[in-house]
């Protein structure tokens, strides 16, 4: 009995073309249920199309699936240059970055999450990107976490309930040598629906930072992810759990010792995923 033969070169490219020329016709077919999506939400109304939640709960499940030599940076890549895009077909959108902690890094970061078709501004400052998303008619913003040297209480604009809200938090999917690893925060008008709040932003202000609020915090799950100097007092970032009380915050600064305690919420994100353990796999 003879063996089977084996594959060519010849046969295995051509099994490459037929893999990418399959990949394209999925596209496309993606692309005309985004085309009847847009008709039913026209119907309706229309309505933002960024869904924060779906979008992570997506990243996720596609880091946990994958396998084999193709590195998990570029299967995310393509998945976010997909969605973004998509999601730019359905209402044209631009992302505002803040520039001033230097180019490179905010830019990469912006690029990879949003890709190239999605026009990409820059500005000076927090306070300068989240002005032109409240100018916008639906554009996102996007600056770091840790802001630049004097940003000051950028948060604090967010408080209005007109103003623009914190819907995201990049990467979706964190490890350590990822490629777009910087955290940003992504900002938009009020999201009607699809937001997700697994961890929620409070601009909190009290009198003056007290020995024992870092503590008091910790019992809620909370922690401050940012403070400035605002007027006589303290401008505090907090980050708490979503499933706790809208007032835990500050209940726990007063039980430290907080005088004029006064919270607001000013967005939320997805909880984190460490997808450091997920890369090591077999092939």
């Amino acid at each position: 009995m003879s063996e089977p033969l084996k594959p060519t070169l010849a046969d295995l490219r051509a099994e490459i073309d037929r893999i990418d020329a399959e990949m394209h016709v999925l596209l496309i077919e993606r692309g005309r249920v985004i085309d009847r999506l847009i008709e039913i939400k026209t119907r309706q109304g229309g309505g933002s199309a960024f869904r924060p939640a779906r979008e992570a709960s997506m990243m996720r499940a596609i880091v946990k699936r994958h396998r084999g030599r193709l590195p998990v940076d570029t299967v995310e890549s393509i998945w976010r240059v997909i969605i973004s895009t998509f999601t730019y077909i359905q209402a044209p959108y631009s992302v505002h970055i803040d520039v001033s902690r230097g180019d490179a890094a905010i830019r990469d970061s912006a690029r990879f999450h949003f890709g190239f078709t999605v026009p990409c501004t820059p500005h000076v400052g927090a306070g300068e990107v989240i002005r032109a998303v409240a100018a916008s008619g639906g554009d996102l913003g996007m600056f770091a976490l840790d802001g630049s040297p004097g940003a000051g209480a950028w948060w604090t604009q967010l408080v209005p309930s007109e103003a623009p809200k914190i819907i995201a938090r990049l990467p979706f999917v964190e490890r350590a040598d990822h490629p777009a690893g910087m955290p940003v925060f992504v900002i938009s008008k009020p999201l009607a629906d699809g937001a997700a709040r697994d961890v929620v932003l409070e601009s909190v202000t009290l009198d003056r930072w007290h020995p024992d609020a870092s503590d008091a915090l910790r019992t809620v799950g909370a922690e401050v992810i940012g403070s400035a100097a605002d007027g006589m007092g303290l401008s505090l970032l907090v980050a708490r759990p979503g499933g706790i009380a809208a007032d835990a915050v500050s209940a726990a600064l007063r039980s430290a010792g907080g005088a004029d305690v006064r919270g607001s919420e000013v967005g939320a994100h997805a909880d984190r995923f460490d997808a450091s353990a997920l890369r090591e796999r077999a092939i």
